[in-house]
This record gives C-alpha cells, sequence and structure tokens, in this order.
C-alpha cells in the first residue's frame, strides 16, 4: 500500500534517522494537527509491510480519529476496547502479535494482522496514541517498540 523510503543500516540507526527527519520536519510549527499529519505521513514512507499509521486523540473518555496514512478507521474508540482503548487506559505500549487473539480486538481493516500501538504522553497528561497496523503477523519487534517510542516522545515536544 505504501511506497516506503530506502533506510539503510541497522534497525536503531534507521529509528535514529527517521527522528531526525521528523524533528526537522516539525521544527517551528506548533499546530498539533499538522504535525501529527506529517508524522504519520513519515511513518508511511519509512515502516515497510505496513497498512496503516496515524494517531487516535483523546476525547473525553475516548479516543477519535485524527491524522493518518492508510483506508478508512474507526472513527471512537472508547478507553479499554480494543489495543488502542486498551493502551490508553493502560498508558502503556502494546505490541501485539496477532490481532485476532486480542481479546476485544476492534477490526476496521480486515487486512492487518499486528499492531503496535503508543500512547502520547505529555507533563503525565495522555494526549492519544500512535496506532501502527501491518497484514503480517508478528511485523513488530523489541526495536520497533523502541524506536516508535522514541518517536512519540520527540514527536511529543511538537504537540
Amino acid at each position: 500500500m505504501f511506497q516506503t523510503a530506502a533506510y539503510s543500516g541497522t534497525k536503531p540507526e534507521q529509528y535514529t534517522l527517521v527522528i531526525k527527519q521528523l524533528e526537522a520536519l516539525l521544527e517551528g510549527e506548533h499546530n498539533a494537527t499538522a504535525n501529527l499529519s506529517n508524522a504519520s505521513a513519515l511513518l508511511g514512507q519509512f515502516l515497510p509491510r505496513i497498512n496503516w499509521a496515524g494517531f487516535y486523540i483523546v476525547d473525553g473518555n475516548e479516543l477519535v480519529l485524527g491524522p493518518f496514512q492508510g483506508l478508512p478507521a474507526c472513527v471512537r474508540i472508547p478507553f479499554g476496547k480494543g489495543v488502542c482503548g486498551t493502551a490508553a487506559a493502560e498508558r502503556k505500549t502494546l505490541r501485539i502479535e496477532d490481532v485476532h487473539a486480542f481479546p476485544g480486538h476492534i477490526a476496521c481493516d480486515a487486512a492487518s494482522r499486528s499492531e503496535i500501538v503508543v500512547p502520547l504522553i505529555k507533563n503525565g497528561e495522555l494526549l492519544g496514541v500512535l496506532d501502527i497496523d501491518s497484514p503480517e503477523t508478528n511485523r513488530f519487534d523489541e526495536e520497533d517498540e523502541k524506536g516508535l517510542v522514541q518517536f512519540a516522545e520527540s514527536l511529543i515536544r511538537f504537540l
């Protein structure tokens, strides 16, 4: 679905490079929608073998769809429901090898097989989550998790 950019080096080196690109892209801009839009586009180009990359933003006791790259998605997700809602409620990163084995998984795209969700927390406040899906089972490993958590931590400075 996405045309990925070619990045060389180890996976940690690649994440370091994409985080530097993110920071250069967002430097001087403080509009959250614009920054989340560019962040999702950057991830869509950077990450191979994914079918969705985007954000859900806190709205009361639920998450509402934010900027993303991919097919149309679920608009609202209550805290505690599905992978995104659970990650938001627990305020922790969830890396799911097989979404069909996750209790209460919300299937926005039937092609998705694995998922990683990283909460966006700034000054103790949950702002939303970064959500990335793949049509491959077990697509995301520990290096992806570490790199995406660092990506989110960098992004939060611009929100």
